[in-house]
């Protein structure tokens, strides 16, 4: 069964930096794309950013050029590097894949950016 596990988040400063973490584990990591997503509190989910197994990210317009997602086939990883933090980058941040025709999520990691 596909489990993912995300980690890193923590309460930081505006203009300050994390990087989150989702281990994978269930599936043949190398074959798959993996993104992220983020949840504020009493919004909506929403996209962050997306790694297809080549290696090609993709970003949402309000992260490019702070955000970097990477991954790691060895360690069945990926990351989410983030910079440049800012209140409204505050959520809840989970990795998820599409296998199998099913969508897997993390229990997700809580992002805090104080002003």
């Amino acid at each position: 069964q596909v489990h993912l596990v995300e980690s890193g988040g923590d309460r930081v400063q505006f203009g300050g930096s994390l990087r989150l973490a989702c281990v994978a584990s269930g599936l043949n990591f190398r074959l798959f794309a993996m993104s992220w997503y983020r949840q504020a509190p009493e919004k909506e989910r929403e996209y962050v950013a997306s790694i297809t197994a080549s290696g090609t990210t993709n970003y949402t317009d309000s992260v490019k050029g702070r955000f970097t997602i990477s991954r790691d086939n060895i360690r069945n990883r990926v990351y989410l590097q983030m910079n440049n933090l800012k209140p409204e980058d505050t959520a809840r941040y989970y990795c998820t894949v599409t296998y199998a025709t099913r969508n897997y999520w993390g229990k997700g990691t809580q992002v805090i950016v104080s002003s």
